[in-house]
């Protein structure tokens, strides 16, 4: 009988492991995570927003876009916008004359939509005004919209312990826009891998991981530049402050905090910190068609800035920086934005 009962105990014994390694989850690769506001996730967002900045010669913003058709009054002449093709109507009025105010007056009321798709009606131009006092300055990064996701994709979410506990089927711009947007701190996500993309020529692309995505993505940029034929000088003259430095999986942004850089013609940079200066120089250059920025300082804390710095992107106010080391390293991200 004893024998017996030997044997019933390791049979559930051994039940028991077999379950729990059945329902055990297996732990996918964390270096695929992305969460709330990396540099990855934004430039997702830009794809995947509704291109608002498309309209901006009807009302200057690229927080919403005016739904379509809507009637303008410009210059005491008035004007039906029925397409998109028609914004071109609205540019060549403007630059019909020099002497005139080029204010466009909307027939109202009028939808607009913002970039998470939602919608609201404006009755009249004190509307108008405040919506756009609370959208506040553009940033000129705008939409990244000759470029394509083809849906559906797979997004894995995962809980504290990095276990898989949900996956997400995600069919449209506005799902995966919404849901970026709406990420929270320490909340992490996964894309599951692979996906294919629509690039500025209508091809098809197989991404297979998040450096793809992202190079992709950073690299279709200036094909979706409508001034993309235009050579833009880089202007960094003027003070500038860290507002963003991302290095492997830590934001290290409070490092700077209270650092002011000033770029001068010729190479020069003066550091200031409480109180205290100190030299540095900068260095651009081109380098495969790429713009590089080479940066050195005599300040030892300032030693993980001294790159030679991929310039993603740039405005007037920001500009975006980006570092790979060699043989797998970690990726870093350096924003300036000027004072």
């Amino acid at each position: 009988m004893k024998i017996v009962n030997y044997f019933f105990i390791v049979l559930i014994s051994l039940v028991t492991i077999s379950c729990q390694e059945e329902e055990e989850v297996v732990i996918e690769d964390t270096t695929q995570n992305i969460a709330n506001r990396t540099p990855l996730t934004d430039l997702i967002i830009r794809v995947s927003q509704n291109p608002t900045s498309i309209d901006n010669v009807l009302d200057s913003s690229s927080c919403f876009r005016v739904q379509l058709p809507v009637t303008i009054v410009l210059n005491g002449n008035s004007i039906t916008v029925n397409s998109e093709t028609d914004y071109q109507l609205v540019q060549d009025a403007i630059d019909a004359f020099t002497t005139d105010d080029d204010i466009v007056n909307f027939n109202y009321p009028i939808t607009i939509q913002y970039q998470d798709f939602t919608t609201q009606v404006l009755n009249d131009s004190d509307d108008l005004d405040d919506v756009l006092d609370a959208c506040g300055e553009d940033d000129g990064f705008d939409e990244i919209d000759c470029v394509s996701v083809v849906y559906p994709i797979l997004i894995n979410v995962y809980d504290p312990n990095n276990e898989l506990a949900n996956t997400l089927t995600i069919t449209s711009n506005t799902m995966l826009h919404n849901f970026l947007e709406n990420l929270e701190d320490n909340e992490y996500v996964a894309i599951n891998y692979p996906i294919s993309m629509i690039d500025s020529n209508g091809e098809t692309v197989i991404i297979t991981n998040n450096n793809q995505l992202e190079d992709f993505i950073e690299d279709s940029i200036d094909d979706c530049d409508d001034d993309s034929g235009v050579s833009t000088p880089i202007n960094l003259t003027g003070t500038w402050y860290v507002s963003y430095y991302f290095e492997g999986d830590d934001d290290e942004t409070v490092n700077y905090n209270g650092y002011n850089f000033t770029f001068f013609v010729g190479g020069n940079i003066e550091v200031e910190k409480s109180g205290t200066y100190s030299n540095g120089m900068w260095t651009k250059y081109i380098d495969g068609g790429q713009d590089w920025l080479e940066l050195d300082f005599d300040d030892s804390d300032l030693g993980d800035l001294e790159e030679d710095w991929k310039i993603v992107e740039f405005t007037e106010t920001q500009l975006r920086l980006k570092h790979t080391s060699g043989g797998g390293g970690d990726t870093e991200y350096l924003y300036f934005t000027k004072n």
